[in-house]
């Protein structure tokens, strides 16, 4: 393909990774907002959502026009429907955030409960952790960490089913943390997403590199498997 192309792909790449960095952003200050219990860093996360979403409807007509004009090659064809694809993941991602900030906002009327918050917290950092890391391996197309984040999930998933039925026995007991924990359990649903779509991230790396359309989600491609890690049945 010709210089123009060339030049149009990087800009691309470029306005993925933007926002990328963005939607990272928000998921660290959705989290902060929860582990501070701080309603008005919380509020400021819902005022950005707009940002993530206009800048995916960009990036959308950007490589559509791409396509549309260029007429790209195979292997640059994948390049840019896997950014094209991926930035779907990337908004998703800023929609969690805002449900994280929503929850934040309930819980910071409630005393912190140390026994859910912690392991909560341990989620978020897996979660921000696996973000970055695969975030990097698009810059350069590194499908080895690829699956290394992709696998990384299974944590993800083993905390959210613990989490999940210590707070259902939490919310059993009634009280008048009724609220509280039902904003636990949106908590950790949508980290729990967020871990899933992390991973469609790392499937189209593969994707862009190889052409290979891979199921890197540990537990779709091993339903049993987290059942079998949580009574010790490898």
């Amino acid at each position: 393909m010709g210089a123009i192309f060339d030049d149009e792909l990087k800009r691309l790449r470029s306005h993925f990774m933007e926002m990328g960095i963005d939607a990272s952003e928000q998921i660290y200050q959705a989290t902060k907002a929860f582990t501070d219990h701080d309603a008005d860093l919380a509020d400021k996360v819902l005022t950005t959502d707009t940002k993530i979403n206009d800048e995916e409807i960009h990036l959308e007509k950007q490589a559509l026009k791409l396509m549309a004009l260029q007429n790209p090659v195979a292997t640059d064809f994948r390049k840019i429907i896997s950014i094209l694809k991926a930035s779907t993941d990337i908004e998703r991602l800023g929609d969690y955030s805002t449900h994280i900030a929503r929850a934040a906002i309930t819980l910071s009327k409630f005393e912190h409960h140390e026994d859910i918050e912690q392991p909560i917290e341990q989620m978020m950092m897996i979660v921000r952790k696996m973000l970055e890391r695969i975030l990097d391996a698009y810059v350069y197309t590194d499908e080895q960490v690829a699956y290394e984040v992709a696998n990384e999930d299974l944590k993800v998933d083993l905390l959210y089913v613990k989490l999940q039925k210590e707070i259902m026995k939490a919310l059993v007991k009634g009280g008048e943390d009724v609220k509280a924990y039902e904003s636990y359990l949106a908590v950790i649903r949508n980290l729990e997403r967020a871990g899933d779509h992390i991973v469609n991230l790392a499937e189209w790396i593969i994707y862009s590199g190889s052409g290979k359309l891979v199921e890197l989600n540990p537990g779709k491609a091993d339903p049993t498997l987290v059942r079998r890690k949580l009574t010790g049945n490898q």
